[in-house]
């Protein structure tokens, strides 16, 4: 649990790929993660503005913007853990169970169309 924590707060996407969803969220996670280090260096460049000295509004942004990333990469990582703990999502309503429906409920399409001929 440590490790997951560690791993969301330093590298977000990372953490998501490995033991979240990747085809969830980890693409915009890692938008905002790089936006964030982008943030954070050219704040210390000097920023949009080119200041002599470092840019602490654009540094502050960019550690925003990491934050948002990780907190959303623990989000992810833990609605996974609570779906993969009930698969029939009969014991909590995590938000991806209420997304994804249940697969037995659905009929085959090539059994539909084998019925009509």
């Amino acid at each position: 649990m440590l490790k997951r924590g560690l791993l969301s707060l330093l590298v977000p996407p990372l953490a998501v790929c490995r033991y979240g969803c990747a085809g969830c969220c980890a693409a915009p996670i890692a938008v905002f993660w790089l936006a964030g280090i982008t943030g954070i260096v050219y704040g210390f460049l000097g920023g949009p503005a080119e200041l002599p000295y470092t840019s602490w509004t654009t540094v502050g942004l960019g550690v925003i913007l990491w934050a948002i990333a990780s907190v959303w990469a623990w989000t992810t990582i833990r609605g996974v853990e609570n779906d993969t703990a009930d698969p029939q999502c009969q014991g909590n309503a995590s938000t991806l169970c209420r997304i994804v429906p249940n697969r037995k409920l659905d009929s085959d399409p090539f059994d539909e169309i084998k019925k009509f001929q």
